[in-house]
Parts: C-alpha cells; sequence; structure tokens
C-alpha cells in the first residue's frame, strides 16, 4: 500500500473533474511531488500553464479531501493493491504512456513481471470463426506463456479470458467502472477463475458506473499495458478499433485476423489490414514470429559471443545486453532502465549502430540485432 498521504492526493487528484490524466502529471511535475500540489499556495498553482482559479478552487475543496478519505477506507478494507504511476509497480508497457492513469487499482494475483503481454481484444457479437480462432490461437501461444489481457466484455474478451485460464495462463481483466459491480453481470460466475489466474485492473473508483465514456477509457489501458494488441473480429465501427488506433499511437505492434469481404464482423479487422493500421495473422505462428519470441532464447547466449567479434565498452555492452534480453524498446525507457542519461545513450546507440549490432526503427525505437 502506498504512503496515505500519497493515495489521498492522487485519489483527490482523480475525483477533481477539471483535471484530467495529463494536467495531473504537470501539476506534480511543477510542484515536485503529488503531496505538494495540494501544500502549494494558490497564488504559486496559479503561474502554472492551464490553471485558473475555478480549476484550484475545485481542486482543493475540502469536499475532494473527504471523498478521497471514504475511498482510501474502502480500498483498505477490501485489500485492494494501489498503483502509483511513478512506482515500480506499475505496469511498466503502460508507464511510457502520456495519457496512462495516476493511480491503478488491482484485484487478485496479477504478476506483470513477464514482458510477454498481449491484448486480445475484438466484437462482442463473435461468430464461430472467430471464436474458433481465438481459441486455437492462446493454445497455440500456451509454450510461449504470455499474459492475456482484454476487457471482460461479451465475446471475444469473454472468450480470450476463458481461453487463457483453459490453458493456465495468467489473464488480466480492464474493466471499466468500479469493483463494487461487474459489467456485464453475467460475467460475474468468471470473477474467482480470474482472480485466481491474474485479476482486474481498473483506474475507477469503487462505485463508478460502467458509463460509455469510461469503455473508451478502458481501451486506452487494454492498449497501454501490452506488448501487442490483436483484432479477431470487428465491424466496421467497434470499441476494438479504437484500441487498435490507440496501440498505434503508443506505437505498439497491431494485428488483426483477416475474414470474407462479404462477412460483417470482418470488415474492421480487413480494413484495419487495407489501411496497414494492422499486421495480418493467420497463426499463433505469426505473432510468435513478428514479436521475436521464436529467437529470444537463441539470442541469450549472443551476448557472449558479441564480445569475440565487435569490442564493446561497458556502457556499449550494458545497453546491448538490454535490448537482446528485452526485445525493442523506447529511447527513454532504456534510459531509465539503463540508469544513462538520454544524451549519453543518443551517443552510444549511435555507436552500437555504427557497429551493426544495434539497429534503429520508427517511434524511437531501438533492437538489438
Amino acid at each position: 500500500m502506498l504512503e496515505k498521504e500519497k493515495i489521498i492526493a492522487a485519489l483527490r487528484l482523480q475525483k477533481t473533474k477539471s483535471v484530467g490524466t495529463i494536467l495531473a502529471k504537470k501539476l506534480i511535475v511543477a510542484t515536485g511531488n503529488i503531496s505538494q500540489i495540494f501544500k502549494e499556495k494558490p497564488s504559486n498553482l496559479l503561474r502554472i500553464s492551464g490553471i485558473g482559479t475555478g480549476l484550484i478552487k475545485e481542486l482543493l475543496s475540502p469536499k475532494t479531501l473527504e471523498k478521497a478519505e471514504s475511498e482510501l477506507e474502502y480500498i483498505i478494507q477490501n485489500n485492494i493493491a494501489v498503483s502509483y504511476f511513478l512506482d515500480q509497480d506499475y505496469p511498466k508497457n503502460l508507464q511510457h504512456c502520456i495519457d496512462s492513469p495516476i493511480l491503478l487499482f488491482k484485484d487478485g494475483k496479477i504478476n506483470l513481471n513477464n514482458k510477454r503481454i498481449i491484448s486480445v481484444v475484438g466484437t462482442r457479437n463473435m461468430t464461430s470463426y472467430g471464436r474458433d480462432f481465438c481459441k486455437e490461437l492462446i493454445a497455440d501461444l500456451k509454450e510461449y506463456n504470455p499474459i492475456i489481457v482484454s476487457g471482460f466484455a461479451y465475446g471475444v474478451d469473454i472468450c480470450a479470458h476463458k481461453e487463457a485460464i483453459k490453458n493456465e495462463l495468467q489473464t488480466i481483466a480492464v474493466l471499466a467502472h468500479g469493483f463494487d459491480q461487474i459489467y456485464p453481470k453475467v460475467h460475474k460466475k468468471y470473477i474467482s477463475q480470474v482472480n485466481e489466474n491474474g485479476g482486474f485492473i481498473t483506474e475507477f473508483w469503487h462505485d463508478e458506473n460502467p458509463l460509455r465514456e469510461n469503455f473508451l477509457k478502458r481501451n486506452r489501458i487494454v492498449a497501454g499495458i501490452s506488448r501487442a494488441t490483436i483484432i479477431i473480429e470487428s465491424a466496421e465501427k467497434g470499441g476494438s478499433l479504437v484500441t487498435a488506433d490507440i496501440a498505434n499511437s503508443y506505437n505498439r505492434d497491431v494485428f488483426a485476423v483477416p475474414g470474407r469481404a462479404s462477412d460483417l464482423f470482418s470488415k474492421g479487422c480487413n480494413n484495419l489490414i487495407k489501411n496497414n493500421k494492422a499486421a495480418l495473422i493467420t497463426s499463433a505462428n505469426d505473432i510468435v514470429k513478428m514479436l521475436n519470441w521464436d529467437v529470444e532464447q537463441s539470442k541469450k547466449v549472443l551476448p557472449k559471443q558479441q564480445k569475440l567479434f565487435v569490442e564493446l565498452t561497458i556502457q556499449e555492452q550494458q545497453v546491448y545486453d538490454y535490448l537482446l534480453k528485452n526485445g525493442k524498446q523506447q529511447l527513454d525507457l532504456i534510459a531509465k532502465e539503463c540508469k544513462i542519461p538520454t544524451y549519453i545513450l543518443a551517443s552510444t546507440l549511435l555507436q552500437l549502430e555504427m557497429k551493426a549490432v544495434v539497429k534503429p526503427l520508427p517511434g524511437k525505437l531501438f533492437e538489438a540485432i
């Protein structure tokens, strides 16, 4: 559990309607830490771009403090795990998304140390074609032990969760509401199974209803927490297409299952592929190859071999070993994990590129060769 002052401050920020996640992070950076926001003089807060007197009045209202304290009481009484976006236990992939929630609430036996995290989403009106593909896909991925993420909705979502459990894989359900209810109610029977094989994540307070806008917010977590997003089936318009767009904006891999041009619930996937917004997949083997899961094991021995042929500095070897272990990574994440200033890391990566052991990719991504 986070220290009380920190979590109360974060809850107050969440409860201030005029403060979204990006503005909340701006306030945190400007004041030095989240607790300091509520200790600053209003005159100091007014110096921050985007902050006005009306927002400050709402932010510092005693009502937000009262509500935050009440929510904290619920969290403690129900043993809800809380992750702050700057802390180590916050999902690493999601941490680097600009609009990631400042707080996440978790329930179950979630372990995000596994680097192979994929989201499987799609239409709520799944056909037998989509169901069969989903089942076969997850069964064939079992040997690679990925974490399967989805939104606990009808159709593809619940199919993905159930197949993950069937194949003894960890599964994470991202909710569009608080923990005090479940939507859809018919899925209540799956709660204990999901908790035993992973768990639930939400950014919403315990009594928050599944409002329409909450599902769009939920989708960004589904896309951001994962290494890749797989669209099984989708009509020409649908929430899973929004998830695909968000994943693309995060520079994550997106895959789509093709279907016949006449199939209603393949039109969305076909359009993603046609517009180069998703790679076409026809089997689990496509995922394995495109995410380099098939070569990760053999790559682990390459650092020792690399030293025999290319002379690397200690820092170059550190960065190379990190990329070899973790696959494609963004510049800022490499800098953070390797504890190297960005301006120095940029030079190091250039030297590795010149030595033909690292290659740059679009979106400030780098990969060991």
